[in-house]
């Protein structure tokens, strides 16, 4: 049925329903992948979770499959196919008669309803049932909505009666006074849209009845890091652990107070039990696809999880993960963080390119989302090509660091020509890259199979993979070495605050050993979201250090991020709908 489906005449949305007429029931998606009946938790006919502690336990001594993970280059604000391009290789692989896997990340509401879209994929690449994927899910961004908020509402309450209350009658209530100091919280409330208006907010006005008045304020939900946490646990105890350790606020002696001190941290995980397993759906083309976790790379860990990942590598003989964003923090991220963790190896990373993004780093003009693409983005330029392909290089570089073998993915666009694809294979061919172009967009899976091709001899060679930093190295080393051989920065500059808190976590024999979650913009190697292509002699600063106890990273913040977007003048949610006659969702992308 997706060969018949033509992405140049439809729009996603369209070909992902005409494509669900023909999906596999969830129960025939088991059956194939070789589940018993009870490890599979249905949500309907065509969405269900998986019990990941039943597979693994039984599968524990099979051995894993092939591990891919598809990463890109510094992308437009329109994106360059990633999601696209996971599919199409899970496709692909399909076509070659491989058992085949794969694992992306649960898409949020605040980009789905603003600009960027859901997520999905697009053409005859997309993970499918859409509206499914799109609007919710199985609760689990829900979940980690509603215990973020519940050690909000812990730690508000407890904030009031300190404050109202004395030492005897805490007592008498079996409270013990932690001395919260109510202007210097860790968190503050979460919601899933991008929602301007609550970045900074008071709370807390009325009577002493009403709660405490401080000043709070709004984070996307997927940058809390409850959903991180959800992203690199590898069992529920492991899940209990992280959460009990999750910091909320500090006392007036600095010192930090956790949901355990809170004894709220039992109910967190009770609210986040059932979000541990992951969810399973499916390609276009009826390959098995795991959607669990969904954080973002430039301001989180931007990996599905380590879960997802565990099950699949079981199920299939080649499991496709996907990395946020751009190699520089997607990858690196994917490497030096989920790796650590997991303690997986990679067999091979897809980079995937456009002619289009390489335009851009070689001078093209600025692409904004939501207004018409320049001409010089459609008409032939290979010689504008040709300024650009330096990011590509820097991405190849990045990943070659790492010791897996890059395979670059050319996401084939109806305007590109052979002497612009010609460009980019000479570049990356010469760096010592395996090189494929892919009409997954198109033509589906068929359109994939030069890159399932490469893909799979990518995958002949032993595995290796080689850490950037040690868990012993100083940590203001760990950010420099992200910042000079992953960014291609000249040096780091720190912050005077972020100096004091990296001497601090330098003292505290278990928080130097953490691994880094670097907080930077996806839209250019460097802090700089104008800065394009492969940018020389800058520097990169710091300007704060968070820790994220619970997930176990070091979060230094680079330039100026929100941890919650806005809400732009014409989002996407404008064009959503409802058929009233066949209840179908209309406008999704």
């Amino acid at each position: 049925m997706a060969s018949m489906l033509n992405p140049m005449k439809m729009p996603d949305w369209r070909i992902a329903q005409d494509a669900e007429k023909n999906m596999k029931m969830v129960y025939q998606l088991a059956d194939e992948m070789g589940l018993e009946r009870m490890e599979l938790l249905p949500y309907g006919h065509y969405v269900a979770k998986l019990d990941y502690m039943s597979i693994l336990h039984r599968l524990k001594d099979a051995p894993d499959g092939k591990y891919i993970d598809v990463t890109a280059i510094t992308p437009t604000p329109l994106g360059e196919g990633k999601s696209t391009t996971t599919m199409g290789l899970i496709q692909g692989i399909g076509r070659l008669g491989k058992r085949v896997t794969g694992a992306i990340r649960q898409p949020s509401s605040g980009p789905t309803f603003n600009i960027k879209g859901s997520a999905a994929g697009g053409g005859l690449s997309q993970c499918i049932p859409l509206a499914e994927f799109s609007l919710g899910l199985t609760g689990d961004i829900d979940a980690i909505n509603n215990a973020h908020n519940l050690a909000m509402v812990a730690l508000t309450s407890r904030l009031q009666h300190e404050f109202n209350y004395t030492d005897e009658v805490l007592s008498k209530k079996k409270l013990k006074r932690l001395n919260i100091d109510p202007r210097n919280l860790a968190i503050g409330w979460t919601i899933d849209f991008c929602a301007q208006a609550l970045r900074d907010i008071i709370i807390g006005i009325g009577g002493k009845m009403d709660g405490f008045m401080i000043r709070s304020g709004f984070q996307i939900t997927v940058s809390s890091e409850i959903m991180a946490i959800l992203a690199v646990a590898t069992s529920l105890a492991d899940m209990r652990n992280r959460i009990s350790k999750m910091v909320v606020a500090f006392d007036k002696w600095g010192n930090p107070i956790s949901t355990a001190d809170l004894e709220v941290d039992g109910a967190m995980t009770a609210l986040m039990n059932r979000a541990m397993n992951p969810n399973l759906m499916q390609t276009i083309e009826g390959q098995p696809v795991l959607v669990h976790a969904g954080p973002f790379a430039n301001i989180a860990i931007g990996q599905s999880s380590i879960l997802a990942d565990l099950v699949g590598l079981k199920l299939g003989d080649y499991h496709v993960t996907e990395s946020g964003f751009g190699a520089d923090i997607g990858y690196e991220k994917f490497w030096n963080l989920k790796c650590r963790y997991s303690k997986l190896t990679p067999n091979c990373a897809v980079v995937v390119a456009t002619v289009r993004a390489l335009k851009m780093h070689g001078g093209g003009p600025k692409v904004v989302p939501g207004t018409p693409l320049s001409r010089i983005y459609t008409d032939p330029n290979p010689g504008l090509v040709e300024k650009g392909v330096d990011n590509l290089l820097a991405h190849i570089e990045t990943v070659k660091k790492s010791r897996v073998p890059p395979v670059v993915c050319i996401n084939h666009f109806a305007t590109d020509t052979e002497d612009e694809i010609a460009v980019i294979k000479r570049a990356a061919e010469a760096v010592g890259a395996r090189v494929a172009v892919s009409r997954h967009w198109e033509l589906g899976g068929e359109g994939a199979t030069e890159l399932a091709e490469a893909v799979l001899d990518a995958c002949k060679k032993p595995a290796h993979l080689r850490l950037l930093y040690e868990d012993d190295t100083p940590v203001k080393d760990k950010i420099s070495r992200i910042a000079t051989e992953v960014y291609g920065a000249s040096g780091v500059t720190f912050s005077e605050i972020s100096e004091q808190k990296i001497k601090a976590i330098q003292a505290d024999d278990e928080l130097k050993r953490l691994g880094v979650c670097m907080v930077k913009t996806h839209l250019s190697l460097s802090h700089d979201p104008d800065i394009k292509g492969r940018p020389k002699g800058w520097t990169l600063p710091i300007r704060d250090v968070l820790i994220y106890y619970g997930a176990g990273v070091i979060v230094p913040v680079a330039g100026d991020i929100k941890l919650m977007p806005g809400t732009a003048s014409d989002p996407a949610f404008r064009r959503f709908d409802v058929d009233t006659d066949t209840g179908k969702v209309t406008g999704l992308f």
